[in-house]
């Protein structure tokens, strides 16, 4: 196998080396690894909420079984709704700073190892 070591446009030689493409897989490898830590975030934040939700179901069927008039079932079952409505744009708030901070920390990671390449590169041109 041949390896052209012509410059980049910038003038800059950059052929694999050992360190580089271990760094690569690294980077994959975190990047593989966050990604699955945050769809456990997302599954284990929509099974607590659903878990929550079929709780307050069974919650409504007593009360609506201990109910003995028409006016005590629809208070209850509007209340039902009531809340049934604002926990759920609860947990869409929820669920958007979860994703603004897993974006938040994928751009920080990203821009951590960027610098590092950055260097990389640089203390092989100076030397």
């Amino acid at each position: 196998m041949q390896i052209d070591l012509e410059p980049f446009q910038f003038g800059l030689v950059f052929p694999p080396t050992p360190q580089n493409v271990q760094k690569l897989v690294f980077a994959a490898a975190f990047t593989q690894a966050h990604a699955f830590k945050a769809m456990m975030r997302y599954h284990i934040e929509t099974l607590a909420f659903l878990k929550h939700r079929c709780e307050q179901d069974v919650k409504l069927a007593e009360d609506l079984i201990a109910g003995s008039e028409f006016n005590d079932a629809f208070d209850v079952f509007s209340t039902f709704l009531q809340n049934a409505a604002s926990e759920y744009a609860t947990e869409a708030g929820k669920v958007a700073a979860l994703t603004s901070k897993l974006a938040s920390e994928t751009a920080r990671r990203v821009r951590k190892d960027a610098r590092t390449a950055i260097e990389d590169v640089a203390a092989k041109t100076v030397t």
